[in-house]
């Protein structure tokens, strides 16, 4: 990748905290006019506030910006869009109820009450053909799928003409396809001279699209490195400071009996239209099935039948044979089903509680937190100093509460808590999201000891990276729908993400 040689945006010593925390400590770098530059660090390193900081949502301490050859003090949004800078979230700013075109347009026509969409669209046409994007313009965009509304947020900053697009973790809930789409795209826009400031965690991505990259650690600048001359490992090295295996050690295990059956299941969304529909798995000892899906294909209504929250329409839930379709989310936990849920702040963890009361929640009940009426403090205390130590959460001691910690370090929380306890059976849910490199591959290597111990593992995640690597099996939803399952062995990145975009024929 050739590297161009004129800074367009050149950063010099940004610092910013956000009270007693330190999440920029003078930072300093420079993007280049056609370049795709990747920012990469480990959950809390400081890169989405070192991007919100330029984009004009947050204020730096200190520092200096100079863009396209000025010097540049965005004090909103709207500043960084007037100058050539765009941003596009990992959660999109897009309205729903609105058609494509009035999603690109609204925000961007200050002249008169009327929009002239007539004279937008062709402009919107056009765009669409220098990027070869097949997009209906008068499209609701809340009927379009995931990667196309991700075409609308570009659109959208193309449409007001930026010189320089950040793009946050943009591949999170794509198909290896709509990923291949995504990178087409931002070549074309290099081509055009159009530099990207690309966040991301995946590595064979930053290998793949960018040419040069910004690595973070703790709030500080490690350095900045052409991407021709660096390995994945060196990248990694740089990010946490030790070597990361990107393969977990599996041994060769011969499957046990169904430990989970999933029979027929019908689950309803909360707005009473189907979320599962007539959906079969078996779960055996000593594997992990990973369920692979596009969000928002049935995978959190699936989550929560098992796990006893949400009830079943039709079909059966079995456990070692037994049924415990519809019991309580008590008894799911008693029965021996551990849980990783999708949303760790609001159905993992009581963000106002102290740590070491999240660490016992739903065992609160039982020995040994209990005896008699009474919880038992010392041994409360006692497991969550272990539970911290072992699972590397970076807080002060158990008493800290929740809300205070970060994204990472909550999961570490709900992972310490779920599988401190000899569970039966584990059902994760994006068990890594928020993680960083280091501590993805500590929960890996524990999810294979477990399997390997003879527990059944339910791996639910929308990272192919993820679920090629821990994976003996690999089943792929959409829609609701069980699509197909794979053994990993003959499972190929192509063919499951053709299944995850509603393919039949796609698999091996």
């Amino acid at each position: 990748m050739q590297q161009k040689s004129q800074p367009i945006l050149q950063i010099e010593n940004q610092t910013k905290r956000f009270g007693n925390v330190l999440a920029n400590e003078n930072i300093s770098m420079q993007v280049c006019g056609g370049e795709i530059h990747c920012l990469l660090g480990e959950n809390g390193a400081g890169k989405s506030t070192l991007a919100e900081c330029l984009y004009g949502f947050y204020r730096p301490d200190s520092g200096k910006y100079t863009f396209k050859g000025k010097e540049f003090k965005p004090r909103s949004p709207r500043d960084a869009i007037d100058a050539g800078i765009g941003m596009v979230h990992q959660h999109f700013v897009l309205s729903p109820p609105m058609t494509v075109i009035e999603n690109i347009v609204v925000g961007t026509e200050s002249d008169g009450i009327w929009l002239d969409l007539k004279s937008a669209s062709e402009k919107v046409a056009a765009l669409c053909s220098d990027y070869d994007l097949d997009l209906e313009l008068d499209t609701i965009v809340g009927q379009l799928p995931v990667g196309r509304q991700q075409w609308v947020e570009i659109l959208k900053a193309l449409y007001v003409g930026v010189d320089l697009l950040i793009l946050d973790e943009p591949t999170a809930s794509l198909t290896p396809q709509e990923v291949e789409k995504l990178f087409e795209i931002l070549q074309k826009m290099k081509t055009k001279g159009l530099s990207v400031i690309l966040i991301t965690h995946k590595l064979h991505e930053v290998m793949e699209i960018s040419d040069r990259v910004t690595v973070l650690r703790k709030a500080r600048l490690v350095g900045t490195v052409n991407t021709i001359d660096v390995t994945r490992e060196t990248l990694v090295n740089m990010m946490v400071g030790r070597t990361v295996s990107f393969q977990v050690a599996k041994k060769i295990k011969t499957p046990g009996r169904a430990i989970l059956e999933l029979r027929d299941l019908h689950v309803l969304k909360d707005n009473g239209l189907d979320g599962v529909k007539d959906f079969s798995l078996s779960i055996c000892e000593n594997e992990i099935v990973g369920l692979a899906g596009v969000a928002g294909n049935g995978q959190s209504e699936l989550f929560d039948a098992i796990v006893g929250v949400r009830q079943l329409q039709n079909g059966q839930i079995l456990l070692s044979g037994e049924d415990i379709s519809n019991d309580s989310p008590d008894m799911v936990i008693k029965k021996g089903i551990a849980s990783i849920p999708p949303d760790r702040m609001t159905q993992g963890l009581l963000m106002g509680f102290p740590i070491k009361e999240n660490l016992i929640l739903g065992r609160h009940r039982v020995a040994p937190f209990k005896k008699g009426i009474e919880l038992k403090y010392r041994v409360i205390e006692q497991f969550a100093e272990q539970a911290i130590e072992h699972y590397e959460v970076v807080a002060t001691s158990g008493e800290q509460i929740a809300k205070t910690l970060s994204g990472g370090n909550l999961q570490k929380v709900i992972l310490a808590r779920e599988l401190s306890h000899d569970p039966r059976f584990v059902v994760a849910s994006s068990p890594t999201r928020g993680l960083d490199v280091g501590a993805m591959e500590y929960v890996h290597k524990r999810l294979v000891e477990l399997r390997d111990s003879g527990i059944g593992i339910l791996l639910i995640s929308e990272d192919l990276d993820e679920v090629f690597n821990v994976s003996d099996r690999i089943a792929v939803i959409y829609n609701g729908e069980a699509m197909g399952i794979l053994n990993r062995e003959e499972a190929t990145r192509e063919g499951v993400g053709l299944l995850m975009a509603g393919f039949r024929g796609g698999g091996g």
